[in-house]
């Protein structure tokens, strides 16, 4: 299969790296992501934080690890995201 293929398979799907603040649920981890954006109106540069949810199959990501996740189907409430890879330990 070539990859275009498998590109229109799945779609484009969205991906985020970010910070694992928690590992204590069951093969699920919270990442945190950064990203710096200009205020609206005084157009200094400030951080935003957002938290995801991500499906974590095997456990492997731990707090303070760096990951890249992707956007999935939905698989509850608030988890519609899944690890991809551990960057960095």
């Amino acid at each position: 299969m070539s990859e275009s293929e498998n590109q229109s398979e799945t779609g484009l799907r969205k991906t985020r790296v970010g910070v694992v603040t928690s590992d204590a649920m069951d093969k699920t981890i919270v990442v945190e992501v950064r990203r710096r954006v200009p205020h609206p109106r005084f157009k200094k540069i400030v951080k935003r934080t957002s938290t995801f949810f991500a499906h974590d199959e095997s456990g492997e990501a731990k707090v303070g690890d760096r990951v890249l996740i992707e956007e999935t189907r939905p698989m509850s409430k608030r988890k519609c995201w899944k690890l991809k890879e551990v960057l960095s330990h």
